[in-house]
């Protein structure tokens, strides 16, 4: 085992799994022992972060016919936003379900991780939806005579427009691979481990599609703010997209309630895989 760690540590310079998971049911306790005001600020700072990915992976995207392509830009650059995230040590709700590796190590309480994850997920929808706002209302939007408008609108009708059942689902695949991203991360002992870890499931569950909570807080307000500017929203109706589902009620409870329910469910499933395989019978 000596040698292996000493593989590990000297040769790739990464933690071991073991090591990580320890590392991360550790941290844990602070994240749910942070005062009030630090979490909503650090979840704000989460919330813009991975909004400015959003709003990249737009830019980048939105005069890309083949969707395929499309996907793939997308996938290259939003990692980028979690990769920010975990370097300035900003908290973000989805990988916060992650949390749950604490409680189970008997190193936190179920109150303490549900306080987190309420505070930093208010945070990260305040820092989201500011992004939302002004690239919609300061014309950014304008790119390709409003065609990234068009673009924003149409992309969020999609999301509103998904079951129930699918976006829980969706919400699922997308969270077990970005908690995993969250823990490969922390593997890495340097700049480029970190980055690396993060990177590749992130730009899965973005290529795939899979839905993200905290990156919807961006994606669909930004929609919904550009279809309440005139201009914007006559050149929705010339594209002649169907906006029937493009409601802030849709947003709320036909995206955002399931597929936090999904994220929920995809990350705490990781840390139950993790606590079994790594900590059980290691009690904090």
């Amino acid at each position: 085992m000596l040698i292996g760690n000493s593989f590990w540590r000297c040769v790739v310079n990464l933690f071991t799994p073991v090591e990580n998971v320890e590392n991360y049911a550790a941290a844990g306790v602070a994240k749910t022992q942070a005062p009030v005001w630090r979490l909503l600020m650090l979840g704000i700072l989460a919330g813009f972060l991975i909004a400015m990915g959003g709003a990249v992976t737009n830019t980048a995207g939105h005069s890309i016919a083949n969707v395929g392509l499309c996907r793939l830009v997308s996938g290259l650059l939003f990692p980028f936003g979690l990769a920010m995230v975990i370097l300035t040590g900003a908290e973000l709700f989805t990988g916060n379900t992650l949390l749950f590796l604490s409680v189970l190590n008997q190193r936190t309480s179920a109150a303490r991780m549900l306080r987190n994850w309420g505070l930093v997920y208010l945070g990260n929808f305040a820092g989201a939806l500011a992004v939302a706002a002004g690239c919609a209302f300061s014309g950014q939007m304008d790119y390709s005579a409003g065609g990234l408008a068009v673009f924003t609108i149409k992309a969020a009708a999609g999301k509103c427009a998904l079951t129930f059942g699918n976006a829980v689902l969706l919400g699922l695949f997308c969270n077990v691979l970005v908690t995993l991203g969250v823990l490969l991360s922390l593997t890495g002992q340097d700049l480029t481990g970190r980055v690396l870890g993060a990177y590749l499931p992130v730009a899965f569950f973005v290529i795939c599609g899979f839905e993200h909570s905290i990156a919807n807080m961006f994606y669909i307000p930004a929609g919904l703010f550009a279809r309440s500017i005139p201009r914007y929203a006559e050149l929705a109706a010339r594209a002649g997209l169907d906006l029937t589902a493009l409601t802030w009620e849709n947003f709320l409870l036909r995206n955002l309630l399931p597929v936090t329910l999904g994220n929920i469910l995809g990350g705490m499933a990781v840390a139950l895989v993790f606590w079994l395989c790594h900590l059980r019978g290691k009690s904090g």
